[in-house]
Parts: structure tokens; sequence; C-alpha cells
């Protein structure tokens, strides 16, 4: 059937056109955050259930007539076709304290799909990944798109690491913003708190507290890694922490900002790592992954940094994971 002036008009190539895909609350949140920071004129959402989707593109819709213009809507995968960038958000839900990696199953075959109509469809941009457990999901998308490594991006340790400046902020009485420091590794019971990165004003922990007590940094590093779990167990799902981190991603490629950014991503022998993907510091831009930072790493880090590593790899064997060759267009 020959589309209708709408929908050509709809599947017109547009570099400014970010796919959510995935209706959800993570999807929902990260398009209507989208749309507050006004990084694109379109936004489209995507999802097996079409009247959510609807749902959720209309409520949007609604806000943004107070906010600066822009499109939103629930479309299908030849409309996140021709996005630059497409977020996959879907994938299966953790509960209360559920290990994230305890879904991975679910979340591949549901990642799988995702991907295979995206790239029916004719999708090259850049797919970040959101779903949980983020690092296998970021692996799952790269085999199964044959996209370049470079243009397939897990959130990884953003949020965590942005949970480690706050919680650090609070215990200094410094903002946020003035921390330099990362969480690497897994999204997940494994990541590493590198509290050796740890920065104010250029300063290291010890040097900034001057001689006074240290904040406990075991308490923090754990504080850290179980901040998502308490949320989960509070409100039922995490939000607006991991869709203000898929919004930091998408304007660090839009803007071609070569931002050094934690991000899950294939590693090639970095730290003596490869064929998984983890969350190192990233330089992003235009280009995807455009670089991989290797820190400096205490022996105790790199010793928990490769055991976190290990994690991924045995629960990434484990999955039934099919690559590109065995998507059904082929």
């Amino acid at each position: 059937m020959k589309p209708s002036a709408n929908e050509a008009l709809r599947r017109t190539v547009g570099p400014d056109r970010i796919a959510l895909i995935g209706a959800g609350h993570v999807g929902a949140t990260a398009a209507y955050a989208l749309m507050l920071r006004a990084l694109v004129p379109e936004i489209v959402l995507v999802d097996s259930n079409t009247a959510l989707a609807e749902a959720e593109a209309a409520d949007i819709a609604d806000a943004n007539a107070l906010a600066r213009p822009a499109r939103v809507w629930a479309g299908d995968y030849a409309d996140a076709a021709v996005a630059s960038i497409a977020v996959i958000t879907a994938g299966g839900a953790t509960h209360g304290s559920q290990d994230r990696l305890s879904v991975a199953a679910a979340s591949a075959a549901i990642v799988s799909d995702c991907v295979d109509g995206l790239i029916s469809a004719g999708f090259s941009g850049i797919l970040v990944v959101a779903s949980n457990p983020v690092d296998l999901m970021t692996m799952v998308a790269l085999r199964r798109s044959g996209l370049p490594a470079s243009r397939v991006i897990g959130t990884g340790t953003l949020l965590d690491t942005s949970r480690l400046k706050q919680t650090l902020s609070q215990a200094l009485n410094v903002a946020p913003a003035s921390i330099e420091g990362y969480v690497l590794g897994e999204h997940g019971n494994s990541e590493v708190a590198v509290f050796s990165t740890v920065r104010i004003g250029g300063q290291t922990l010890d040097q900034f507290c001057g001689g006074k007590a240290s904040p406990d940094l075991s308490a923090i590093s754990t504080e850290v890694r179980d901040a998502g779990y308490a949320i989960v167990e509070g409100k039922g799902y995490t939000s607006f922490g991991v869709a203000t981190a898929i919004v930091r991603i998408c304007e660090a490629i839009l803007r071609d900002e070569h931002a050094v950014l934690p991000v899950s991503t294939l590693l090639t022998g970095e730290y003596g790592l490869s064929g998984l993907c983890l969350s190192l510091p990233c330089v992003l831009g235009a280009q995807g992954v455009q670089r991989i930072v290797t820190p400096n790493l205490e022996p105790s880090e790199r010793h928990a940094l490769t055991a976190s590593a290990m994690i991924l790899q045995t629960a990434f064997a484990a999955l039934p994971v099919m690559t590109s060759d065995d998507r059904p267009d082929r």
C-alpha cells in the first residue's frame, strides 16, 4: 500500500531525530527529558504496546506546548530507522533487591527483537542501550546489529558515577559538579568505585581533607552500589537518573562534544581485557566512542575491575545470543 503524504513526511531522513525503543518508565521519562532539553526537534516513541506509546507521546506533546517547539509522536521502526540516535530502553524489569543479572535472559530476547526491528528497517545511526543488565545488553545489541563497536554504547556506569559524586558532595560539602571521579566496570554489584581518580580542585581526597578524617569510602561505595535497589524497593522502578544519563550521552553525541563519560563499550585490550562490554571513561562525539581512556588504577582497583569483567564474561557466555547473521532479514 502506498504511504500517505503524512507517513512519507514522517519517514524522511532527519538527522535531528531521536527514537526511544520502549515507552515504559525509562523510555517515557527520557523522551520527556529530551524534550525539555530541546536537543532535537523530533522525538519518536516505539513500543510493542502501541496504545502505551501513543498515550505517553500525547502526554509529552501536551507538556511541549509550554516548552520549546518539538514534534513528539508514537511511531514504528521505519520512523526510528532514520533517527540519528536510537535508544533501547525495553527489557526485563527487576523487583526490589533482585540482581540486574537475573533478568539477562529475558532482556536479551527483548533487546534482540528491538535490534532486529531497527536494522531490518535500515537503521545505521548510533545505538544507545539502557536496558538492564546494560553491559550484557550492550554486547547483545553489538553482536545482533552488526554495527561498528564505536556506534553501540551502553549507559553503563554514568549513573553510578553521578551517584558517587552526589554522595561525596554531601560528605565533603562540595558541589557534585566540582568533583571528578569514576565508577567503572559493571553497572551492577561488581562495579568499582575508583577513589584514586577522585579530584576536587585538582586535589586528591586525602589532600582535600587536609589531614582531617576522610569519609568512609567503603560505606560510600556500598551506598552508591545499592542506590538503585533502594529506589526500586521504594517506588518499584528507577527512571529519572537513568533518563538523565541517556540525555547526557545523546547531548555529547549530537553536539560532537568530545566529552569524557564512563559508558559501556567493547574492550579491545584495555587492562588486558577484550571481547566484552563494560564501562571505562570514553571520549564521546558525533561518531560515538572515539577513544577509550585508561586511568592509572591502584592494584586493588585493577584487580576489582578484572573481577567485574570476569563476572560479566561468565554471565554473557550463559546467554543464548544470536549474531547479526541470525537475524530474520538475513
